[in-house]
């Protein structure tokens, strides 16, 4: 694979670059789309263009490491199909290149009486998506979590851990994709029988398909090329701790997800260095890649003010994001969550660790996207939602994509 310079001028000394398929983003979903079109049709040339130099910077080196079951997701959803699928395939993929993961399962429990129905319809919800999943009392969860209280708690045996940045950089150097670092997608042609892309670097790269899996900025990219994607990306940050007493945790603990929110609440994660993340919150971040209060990018915030969507969604949910915010500001706010999971812990244990920020999408009316949305258009893929469990679903969702490519360039 040849890493293209990123100076002035385009790759390859000044001259345009030719591809078959050409992704813009290289996060894991991008990298995982790169891999698959090696595997479905050997010989099919592809660029990759990140603007960061190096893979993985934002949601994919940003989040707990944590392989998914899919026990939260609808059945027959993509997001079921995907993780389901997902989670054995990257334990697969790790074992094969060397990457450090482990199988831990993990533990959803229910802290209050008015979550147990919603407990038990989990419990149903793993069995229709065939994971294994055990249901537990008060003793039993203390066999698996001493320190852990609740009133009854399901284990979930395929949930897993694992470094998503590297799998990422694994994807890299395995997809046989040129990757070019260094510059953002600024401007975007489509003609009949080809895409051509400039980036911001003076990279210009001219393919037959183009496939955008920009994250942050996917529907950005969607208009650069042409196309109203119906919906705008509200980023979300989510607020890590790093555990001082990482003792108090032996794996992975969850609460009981409200249905009405595509976010799991805040949770401890043992990772694969042995420290416990706790976290994430939600709030609303005020740049894209807002990854702390004092980040703010005026035109970030005047696109969210601008799209009906961010209204709506905030007159719909309010008083779930002021409680968001409460725990942001206050650190004691956030340890009294805690508390109800891990009732040892107190504000000293909990020591700020790096934040990451969602690619959450918005529709016009306000809803929040919770499925995968891939849309096809004119020699084009973009991928304009791929929210938790993407990471983990990567490989088949890469798979997805490149099919789809390829088809486009069967057709054209």
């Amino acid at each position: 694979m040849q890493y293209a310079g990123v100076g002035g001028g385009s790759v390859g000394g000044g001259r345009g670059v030719d591809c078959d398929v050409l992704v813009i983003g290289g996060g894991i979903v991008g990298l995982s789309t790169a891999h698959a079109l090696s595997r479905l049709a050997p010989g099919t040339r592809v660029v990759v263009l990140e603007k960061e130099p190096g893979p993985a910077r934002h949601q994919t080196g940003r989040n707990s490491g944590v392989i998914h079951s899919g026990i939260y997701y609808r059945p027959g959803s993509l997001k079921a199909r995907f993780a389901v699928r997902g989670a054995a395939e990257m334990v697969k993929f790790c074992a094969e290149h060397g990457i450090a993961h482990e199988v831990t399962g993990k533990l959803i429990v229910a802290t209050e009486r008015a979550e147990l129905p919603r407990l038990h319809a989990l419990v149903q919800r793993g069995r229709e998506n065939g994971i294994p999943v055990r249901e537990l009392g008060p003793a039993q969860i203390a066999e698996y979590e001493p320190e852990v209280r609740g009133l009854a708690a399901i284990h979930v045996g395929s949930t897993g851990i694992v470094d998503y940045g590297r799998v990422a950089e694994q994807l890299a150097e395995s997809s046989g994709a040129e990757i070019v670092y260094g510059g953002a997608a600024d401007l975007i042609s489509r003609r009949a029988d080809r895409v051509a892309v400039r980036t911001t670097a003076g990279v210009v790269v001219r393919a037959r398909v183009l496939v955008n899996c920009a994250g942050l900025q996917c529907d950005r990219v969607a208009r650069l090329a042409g196309d109203e994607p119906g919906m705008r990306i509200v980023p979300f940050r989510g607020e890590y701790y790093d555990l001082a007493r990482p003792s108090l945790v032996r794996g992975l603990v969850y609460p009981v997800p409200d249905p009405a929110f595509p976010f799991l609440g805040v949770h401890l994660t043992r990772g694969i260095g042995g420290g416990v993340h706790v976290g994430p919150n939600a709030v609303p971040a005020l740049a894209r890649e807002g990854y702390g209060w004092g980040v703010v990018r005026p035109r970030d915030v005047a696109d969210e003010l601008a799209w009906p969507g961010s209204w709506r969604m905030a007159a719909r949910h309010w008083r779930y994001g002021a409680g968001e915010i409460h725990r942001s500001l206050s650190k004691q706010a956030f340890t009294v969550a805690v508390r109800r999971l891990l009732p040892a812990v107190s504000s000293r244990d909990l020591v700020p660790a790096a934040a990451g920020v969602r690619a959450q999408a918005v529709l016009r009316d306000g809803t929040l996207v919770d499925d995968f949305l891939i849309r096809d258009a004119h020699r084009t893929v973009h991928v304009l939602n791929a929210p938790s469990p993407a990471a983990t679903a990567s490989l088949p969702i890469g798979r997805e994509i490149a099919g789809r490519a390829l088809s486009v360039l069967r057709t054209a």
